[in-house]
This record gives structure tokens, C-alpha cells and sequence, in this order.
């Protein structure tokens, strides 16, 4: 079976993916790769691919998503398929990118966990029993990777490339997938994605904000457990 690599959102690390990890390592090898050496897209691809197996199917949310697509652009023979999971295939927008600066500069001055809690993760879940066990991961995870990981993703957040061509190109089975809610990545920029990529699928998961993988889980793993099956079927 084909290997899957995981990539992560920001300021997120392995254990956002355990509901993942735990199921799909039974049948294959998952490798999970950081996001948190470099300061622009491409050298965080570059990273990837030098630790990435010779082939794989490729899972990335959010940021990780950004850097899947990539991947993608950079290495297509390698990827031998794409879940691209409650991301944005195009350039950061001016007013989001002036929103970066203040966040950098008040990270900067020791006030990561802050920001973490005021200004990103209130957008990033929907209203269910778990939402406040999540929140609480999401800021031990930001608290790992700390300051300086934040402001070299931020910094690749804003400079990120427009992917929609590297989308157009993609020959290999994809999943677009994202929560209902998700404010940050709306479904309707995974409506976009999944025009974009010929013969992809599209699933839009209920009760579901910005983290499906830790909200719906059983879900979420039905949705990558028929992509990998197309994968292994067409490697």
C-alpha cells in the first residue's frame, strides 16, 4: 500500500492528526511531516520532499494544504495522490495580510498563546461537545512550536503563491474536503478547488468547522479512507 504523508495547519503538530495516525498506520506507513524550519512555501516543500518516501499520497490541512499544493507543483510524479483539506489554493488577500503584522508583533512581544486564543482559534471551530478539549490541544500545540515557529509561518502565509494552475495540472485521485462552518476556509473555496481539479472529490463535512480531522473523525476518516483506496488502486 502506498505510503500517506501528513501535513499539518499552522501552529499544529503530529497530534492533530491522532485520530488519523491511529487508524490508517494499521494498513500502511504514515510519516507526518513539520512545517516549521522555513519562512516561505517553497523551502517548506523542498523540506518535505527530501524526508518524503519515493511515492505517496498526500493529506495536508489548512497551511499543510498550502504546502501539499506545493508539493504537488514541484514534485508531481511523486505524489501519487492529494487531500486537500480545509485550505486555499490562492494568494493571501491585502486586508488578511495586514492583519499578519499586528499578530507578528504582539507574538514577538511573548504574547503567542494570546493571539492563539483571541484572534485565530475562536474562528476555527464549530459549536460541538468537543470544541473546548480542541481548543485546548490546539493551544498546547502552539506552545510546543512556539514564537519563532509562528512568525516564520506567518510569514509563509503571506507570501504564499496562487496554486490554481498546479490544481488545473493534477492527474492523481484527490479528495477536497472541509467542515461545514469553516469560517477561514469557507466551503466555497473548496467548491473552486474541486473545479479546478478534474475528477476530484468533493465532501463538505456536517458539524464541522476548520479542524474536521479532530471535530468528525469517524467522518473525516471515512472521506481519506476511500481516497487511499483509489490511490492504492491506481499506484
Amino acid at each position: 500500500m502506498i505510503p500517506l504523508l501528513l501535513l499539518p495547519g499552522m501552529m499544529c503538530n503530529a497530534r492533530m492528526y491522532h485520530h488519523q495516525i491511529a487508524q490508517f498506520s494499521n494498513e500502511r506507513a504514515v510519516q507526518f511531516s513539520p512545517l516549521s524550519e522555513h519562512s516561505d512555501v517553497q523551502s517548506l516543500a523542498e523540506q518535505v520532499l527530501r524526508h518524503a518516501p519515493s511515492e505517496f499520497a498526500l493529506c495536508g490541512l489548512s497551511m499543510g494544504g498550502i504546502v501539499a499544493m506545493e508539493v504537488q507543483r514541484q514534485a508531481p510524479l511523486r505524489v501519487r495522490g492529494l487531500a486537500l483539506l480545509d485550505t486555499n489554493p490562492l494568494a493571501e488577500l491585502d486586508q488578511v495580510k495586514q492583519v499578519r503584522t499586528p499578530q507578528m508583533e504582539k507574538v514577538r512581544q511573548g504574547r503567542l498563546l494570546e493571539v492563539m486564543r483571541d484572534e485565530m482559534k475562536p474562528n476555527y471551530l464549530a459549536d460541538n461537545h468537543n470544541k473546548a478539549e480542541i481548543l485546548d490541544l490546539c493551544a498546547q500545540m502552539a506552545q510546543e512550536l512556539g514564537s519563532d515557529v509562528f512568525i516564520r509561518q506567518s510569514l509563509a502565509l503571506r507570501e504564499r503563491p496562487d496554486q490554481s494552475a498546479t490544481l488545473r495540472s493534477v492527474r492523481v485521485p484527490t479528495l477536497i474536503l472541509c467542515g461545514d462552518q469553516d469560517r477561514l476556509c469557507p466551503p466555497e473555496r473548496h467548491r473552486l478547488m474541486h473545479e479546478l481539479v478534474s475528477h476530484s472529490s468533493l465532501a463538505i463535512v456536517a458539524d464541522a468547522g476548520h479542524l474536521p480531522v479532530l471535530e468528525q473523525p469517524a467522518e473525516t476518516n471515512a472521506h481519506l479512507q476511500a481516497w487511499l483506496q483509489a490511490c492504492d488502486y491506481q499506484h
